[in-house]
């Protein structure tokens, strides 16, 4: 029986107001964890960027975009992370490819 497993990719921004060691800590994280679960495949750190409109009364975020594969079941506990993490204005998961 084949396993089945997709690319992803996630962006995930970080409040820019925080401590640059928060905002490491925040990153490290979220790479930990993904490491742990599935292949990253590239990690690229956008750094503080101006947001296109205020989320929360910010203006400026931490942008870090990820490509990873692993099972169909990962990005939803990826999100629910998100989504408890003190310090993240907003994230995306997208399916690259899906393979079987």
């Amino acid at each position: 029986m084949t396993k089945i497993v997709n690319k992803y990719e996630t962006i995930f921004v970080v409040d820019a107001a925080l401590e640059q060691e928060q905002i490491d800590a925040v990153v490290e994280k979220f790479k930990s964890l993904i490491e742990a679960n599935a292949q990253i495949d590239n990690i690229d750190v956008w750094g503080k960027k101006r947001l296109a409109y205020e989320i929360n009364y910010k203006t400026e975020g931490y942008y870090v975009l990820v490509e990873f594969t692993s099972e169909p079941s990962f990005p939803a506990e990826l999100e629910r992370v998100y989504g408890i993490t003190e310090g993240i204005l907003r994230s995306l998961i997208i399916v690259k490819e899906h393979y079987e």
